[in-house]
């Protein structure tokens, strides 16, 4: 088993984030020590010699390399299950020590089975950061994974600097409010925990994203056995932007969440998932979704913007869909084209399908893309069928904020 995987104790914020949490079933780490898997921490979980671990960070289910290893036991040759490597009879599957289970970590990432590199992260229940991603996992019993119990967010790393991160934790924070999950840190604190964490990382370019969960605890389906709430941050590096390219969406088929559900950032993302997919499958960048009156609500995680024949920047309202952060502030950018008459006004309303359809431009815009042009609907061409120069501008506004925007949207990170 590999020793130094580097973890590092937070330094200690205004208050004690580690104070309220038991002794057990996770043992608090004690400001000063170091993390898993020095033998303290390793004393303090003795029960995860027999609890599955999710893999953390959205690591996704195993992969053909993981039930390939030669330690599992494969299928008889000749069965059914050979070829797919699969376990055959119960006694087939080796009952793991901790240290066995962390090899095995170790060994699933080193298979390059992830397609990110995960930088470093925060976990509440262990009280600190790991730069190594074979640690990054969180509790199976965690009513986030088992139960959909909780909310997340996120935010870009540009230059050394946080991008939006005040907007988004603000976003953050009323999510949890509206999925009745009690914060286990004040807002400081947990300002203080996510810079940190990508301090920790020397990431410069990349992403942060975070989650807050009801916590571990059992596998009911209220969270009232759950001691505490739980925080989990990840850094995620991105050497470089995607450039933006002209893409095709359709309208999708899957049922849109109500209004309650999709003004909150929540981890119930199959629709979306299931939205994204349908989208691929029909030869398009994404779907399209549709409020429950038919009017255009937004992507599958992304905004949709248009620009009319009367050069208006027009967004669909927020009341029923996700309020972009992303999406606002390219919003308030805007204002900059409209001053310098290259649009006639900005305004967010309801948006039919046929308006939408008739633009000169659409465009999809988020945090992962930004401002990625649509050129096609449906069988609808959007305007020439290609890239439109407000498109391009938004694109160029929204980067450059980034890289030289206000301190009120740049945070810089202490490396």
């Amino acid at each position: 088993m590999r020793v130094d995987h580097r973890s590092f104790p937070l330094r200690p914020p205004s208050q004690n984030p580690m104070a309220h949490l038991p002794s057990s079933p996770a043992a608090a780490v004690p400001t000063g020590h170091r993390v898993s898997p020095s033998p303290h921490s390793c004393r303090s979980l003795p029960q995860l010699k027999t609890v599955l671990l999710s893999i953390g960070a959205a690591a996704g289910p195993p992969r053909r390399s993981w039930r390939g290893m030669e330690s599992v036991a494969a299928a008889p040759t000749g069965s059914d299950n050979a070829a797919t490597g699969t376990i055959a009879h119960a006694n087939e599957v080796p009952v793991l020590s901790f240290s066995e289970v962390a090899e095995r970590l170790d060994t699933f990432h080193a298979s390059g089975a992830r397609n990110q590199n995960y930088m470093a992260m925060y976990s509440s229940i262990f009280g600190g950061i790991t730069t190594n991603p074979s640690a990054m996992v969180i509790p199976i019993d965690d009513h986030m994974v088992h139960r959909g119990h909780g909310v997340f967010d996120t935010a870009a790393i540009m230059d050394g600097h946080l991008y939006e991160l005040e907007q988004h934790l603000d976003r953050f924070l009323k999510s949890a409010s509206m999925a009745k999950i009690p914060l286990p840190f004040n807002r400081s604190t947990i300002r203080s925990i996510l810079i940190q964490t990508v301090s920790a990382s020397n990431c410069t370019q990349g992403s942060l994203r975070y989650w807050l969960s009801a916590g571990p605890g059992d596998f009911q389906l209220s969270s009232s056995g759950c001691t505490n709430p739980a925080l989990y941050a990840v850094v995620i590096e991105s050497p470089s932007l995607q450039v933006p390219s002209c893409c095709r969406v359709v309208t999708s088929s899957i049922p849109i969440k109500s209004p309650q559900f999709a003004v909150m950032k929540s981890v119930n993302y199959l629709p979306n998932a299931l939205t994204k997919v349908e989208g691929e499958e029909n030869g398009a960048f994404t779907g399209i979704w549709l409020d429950d009156e038919g009017f255009v609500a937004e992507g599958s995680n992304m905004n949709v913007g248009f620009v009319t024949k009367n050069k208006e920047l027009l967004m669909p309202r927020f009341d029923k869909i996700l309020s972009g952060c992303t999406a606002r502030r390219v919003l308030t950018l805007a204002e900059h084209l409209v001053a310098h008459g290259k649009l006639s006004r900005v305004i967010s309303r309801n948006v039919s399908v046929e308006e939408g359809k008739m633009a000169d431009e659409m465009m999809l815009i988020g945090s992962g893309i930004l401002v990625k042009p649509v050129v096609q609907w449906d069988d609808k061409i959007i305007g020439s069928g290609q890239e439109g120069p407000i498109a391009q501008a938004l694109y160029d506004l929204i980067l450059e904020d980034m890289r030289s925007g206000p301190p009120s949207v740049r945070i810089p990170i202490p490396y």
